[in-house]
């Protein structure tokens, strides 16, 4: 059966001010097949000749927090938020932080975390 999905580009975002970014990861969100995950790749050769002042070890324990909020683990300093569309639009909001949501786009799947797979292939890998 086929199913709506809405997701955003996660975008490392070293210096807000240069407005450059690296696509870091996507998070999916398919409200009728009940489905919302994420997942993250980060090269560190790339990284490196992007931002090389940034820590690979940190930028990864963000998008690992992130991914984590996303399957609803609990987090401190974040809020409670149970239902699946309540975090994705959390997630989904933006913010100035150096992890940021690129804007949201859809489609329709048969397979929601197969289609995850292929994103991140495609906009990151």
């Amino acid at each position: 059966m086929s199913v709506g999905y809405q997701y955003v580009v996660l975008r490392l975002v070293p210096s807000i001010e240069r407005e450059e970014f690296l696509n870091v990861g996507v998070a999916l969100y398919a409200q009728m097949a009940d489905f919302l995950d994420a997942r993250f790749h980060l090269d560190a050769a790339r990284l490196a000749a992007f931002a090389p002042t940034l820590a690979a070890g940190d930028v990864e324990q963000s998008l690992a927090s992130l991914c984590a909020d996303v399957r609803g683990e609990p987090c401190p300093g974040r809020p409670d938020l149970p239902k699946l569309g309540q975090r994705f639009g959390w997630i989904s909001a933006p913010r100035s932080t150096i992890v940021q949501p690129g804007p949201m786009h859809g489609g329709v799947s048969n397979d929601p975390g197969a289609t995850l797979e292929r994103l991140v292939d495609r906009l990151v890998r």
